[in-house]
């Protein structure tokens, strides 16, 4: 548990305070016991000496008298030690004091002294003893008693005042104590609750302290380091803002990698770039976050041979997406080496680059096949079949026929390239939906009469009218009912149907031909694309027409979608955006 700091302060005043009063008790009281012992050993010795300078005998007559003024017992014993005189006892009673300390002490040194616990008394014993002398020998010996209780009651006296005093004393160092803990704690305090402010990023000013030690110097130096530290924040947050600034505007998705090989930084450009799976990748490997052994071979690549290298990688599935990966070192960071990966999203130039070729691959072949036919029955002509009338006015017919569907091909391809240029200029006007639909259904009449397909318009009569170029409608239509017709078995049906949402006028075709397989649906639109290849030749389409009608559509501002099922018929729909004078309320 933590401790607060005032309450260590406080405490260790206490403590010093604790063990000065205990040696102030330890050293007084034996101090003290000392001088009062010294005095009454003075005393008397003074009554000892008076009694020496009078005979024993007359000593003896005035002992109790003596004894009485003195407040001590009074013994004389002769030179053996035997007591032949005593203050308080019979002599007769008492034993050979001879071997007592005092006596023993007076005997070498001319005065003894002793202090003993008193079993009677229970009480410590002052015992002194002189020895009387006549010239040089010893007579005997004068030993004074007295008992200390008033060494200990004057001890116990001054220990109430002593104890008075330390009591007044402690409460008022206590109260001093407690004023510098609070002195020395508070602007601790304060920089501790500074700090910690700034240690959450909670915002701070400036610490002031009306102090002038130490405390105050450190104060300041926290408040320098604090602005310093805002500066440096400051500048490392713009760099970085320019940093994300840049990251977030580069198409590139930007990835750095620490020493360990663990991924600390992301760019939210690729997250975009991926799906969702690899948004978390901080803190993770290459091959935790994107599960590509491909990425991982060339990342440990480049750890080998430290050498930029670019690789061309596929990520995601069912739907891929293809990067190109470019890997590299970053420089400026000595005590730590990072690397930077960046990735280059070329799914969709690949995509078109496939189209390109395929679109090439297709637009040669469409245009040689009715060229070598041309060419064939020209050189046929040539070699001398055109001395046979008949036989030349059928090949004049082929070559006529083709010629006609090569000038449809260009025709087509005109068209779409005026539409992506945006060369082709619409001419809005309202054109009411079902007159309009039969107008369109009367040009493939005859096509679809020949298959006895059932064409049927169910537009309303009272459907509100759109906004289209009329000439450009027709041939949205006309595409999509020949292909319909094309595609649909002998005694099918057509049906066209109009619905109203908020924001579009849907018109619906839908024909019960061969439908589309689920794998082709996502290529239909693109130019030259045909589901039957061969069939689609051979009913003389050049593979433009839905390519043609998704171009016209948005440039109406709508679009078209296709839904279908193989071997339950195919609907296309068309989204014409209402004007605002045809909106419904």
């Amino acid at each position: 548990m933590k401790k607060n700091l005032f309450y260590k302060i406080f405490f260790s005043y206490l403590v010093i305070i604790g063990i000065s009063f205990f040696l102030l008790d330890l050293f007084m009281r034996d101090e003290i016991k000392a001088v009062l012992t010294s005095q009454i050993e003075t005393e008397l010795l003074s009554y000892a000496q008076l009694i020496d300078q009078t005979s024993p005998e007359k000593a003896s007559e005035h002992l109790k008298q003596i004894a009485q003024t003195s407040k001590s017992r009074i013994t004389l014993i002769d030179v053996k030690g035997r007591v032949f005189v005593d203050s308080e006892k019979e002599a007769a009673l008492l034993e050979n004091h001879f071997n007592r300390p005092e006596v023993q002490e007076a005997r070498l040194r001319g005065t003894g002294k002793s202090v003993r616990y008193s079993d009677s008394l229970r009480i410590d014993m002052l015992y002194i003893a002189v020895a009387m002398k006549d010239g040089q020998h010893i007579k005997g010996y004068i030993r004074l008693a007295r008992p200390l209780h008033d060494v200990q009651s004057i001890i116990e006296k001054v220990y109430q005042y002593m104890l008075l005093t330390i009591g007044v004393v402690a409460v008022i160092s206590l109260l001093i104590a407690l004023f510098f803990s609070y002195r020395l704690y508070e602007p601790i305090k304060t920089m501790e609750q500074f700090t910690e402010k700034l240690r959450q990023g909670e915002p701070v000013g400036t610490i002031i302290l009306d102090t002038a030690d130490e405390t105050k110097t450190l104060a300041d130096n926290i408040n320098y380091l604090v602005d310093e530290l805002k500066h440096k924040i400051r500048i490392a947050n713009e760099e970085k803002s320019k940093l994300m600034t840049a990251f977030t505007s580069m198409n590139e998705g930007v990835l750095i990698m620490n020493e360990q090989g663990l991924i600390e930084f992301s760019s939210p450009v690729l997250s975009n770039m991926l799906a969702i799976q690899y948004d978390d990748v901080i803190g993770k490997t290459l091959i935790e976050a994107f599960r590509s052994i491909d990425l991982q071979k060339a990342f440990r690549e480049f750890k080998e041979k430290r050498v930029n290298l670019s690789r061309e990688i596929v990520f995601g599935s069912p739907e891929k997406v293809i990067l190109r990966v470019s890997i590299s070192g970053i420089h400026g960071h000595p005590d730590e080496e990072k690397t930077m990966i960046v990735f280059h999203d070329v799914t969709r130039l690949k995509k078109l680059e496939q189209i390109r070729m395929d679109f090439v691959a297709n637009v040669t072949h469409e245009i040689k096949t009715p060229l070598t036919a041309i060419i064939g029955y020209l050189e046929t002509i040539q070699g001398g079949a055109i001395n046979n009338i008949e036989e030349t006015k059928k090949f004049i017919d082929i070559i006529l026929k083709q010629a006609e569907r090569l000038n449809r091909l260009v025709e087509d391809l005109l068209t779409i390239s005026n539409i992506e240029m945006k060369q082709t200029v619409l001419n809005f006007e309202s054109v009411n939906l079902r007159p309009a639909v039969n107008n369109m259904i009367s040009l493939i009449e005859v096509k679809a009469g020949l298959k006895k397909i059932n064409v049927r318009n169910n537009v309303n009569d009272n459907f509100p009218p759109i906004e289209a170029d009329r000439d450009r409608l027709t041939q949205i239509f006309v595409n999509i009912l020949d292909n319909a017709v094309k595609f649909t078995p002998d005694g099918g049906e057509i049906d066209i149907t109009a619905a109203e949402s908020e924001s579009y006028a849907v018109i619906s075709i839908q024909d019960s031909g061969i439908g589309v397989p689920k794998d082709e649906m996502g290529r239909l639109g693109e130019r030259f694309y045909r589901v039957d290849k061969s069939r689609s030749r051979d009913l003389g389409g050049t593979g433009l027409g839905l390519s043609i009608v998704k171009h016209l559509m948005i440039a109406h501002g709508g679009r078209m979608e296709i839904q279908s099922q193989l071997g339950k018929g195919t609907t296309v729909l068309l989204y014409f955006p209402w004007e605002d004078v045809n909106k419904k309320s």
